[in-house]
């Protein structure tokens, strides 16, 4: 049963994630937005803007502090959770990001490309730590294990 759909958006929503604590509700669209929401009462929080093209991707933090974006605009973002402060922005990807995640410990994030790579970024200082290679097309699914020491990719 649908419980409440949230609208506000302009274009379609490509990503969504939950907080840890399912209090809030996160999501990316195509209209260059992430959009933070009350999961209890559907309410609007904030808009995040700062991509200069659709959102594919966005993951929470599993502290919930901060939120991570991936777009067309081929960067990566992250984000202060609780005031939508661009907290920085990661950029050496060649196309399109398709998929991002945040490690178990909230010290790394991973993203996926068109660019056929997968990148490891300190989710810190925003510095680059390696670049994977081996996809043949883009990169639309990525995973850290529980464990923090497995990334998992889908192309």
């Amino acid at each position: 049963q649908l419980i409440r759909s949230l609208e506000g958006h302009t274009r379609p929503v490509r990503a969504v994630a939950v907080s840890p604590d399912g209090r809030t509700i996160v999501s990316g669209s195509w209209d260059h937005t992430v959009k933070v929401w009350d999961a209890q009462s559907g309410q609007l929080i904030r808009s995040l803007e700062g991509h200069t093209d659709a959102v594919q991707a966005v993951a929470v933090s599993p502290d919930g502090r901060t939120i991570v974006s991936g777009s067309d605009d081929r960067t990566v973002k992250v984000w202060d959770a609780q005031s939508g402060q661009l907290l920085r922005s990661l950029e050496g990807h060649t196309n399109w990001v398709l998929a991002v995640a945040v490690s178990p410990d909230g010290r790394t994030v991973v993203s996926g490309s068109d660019d056929c790579t997968v990148k490891v970024w300190d989710a810190h200082s925003g510095q680059l730590l390696r670049s994977l290679e081996g996809h043949t097309d883009e990169v639309n699914a990525v995973a850290v294990s529980p464990d923090g020491r497995t990334i998992v990719s889908g192309s």
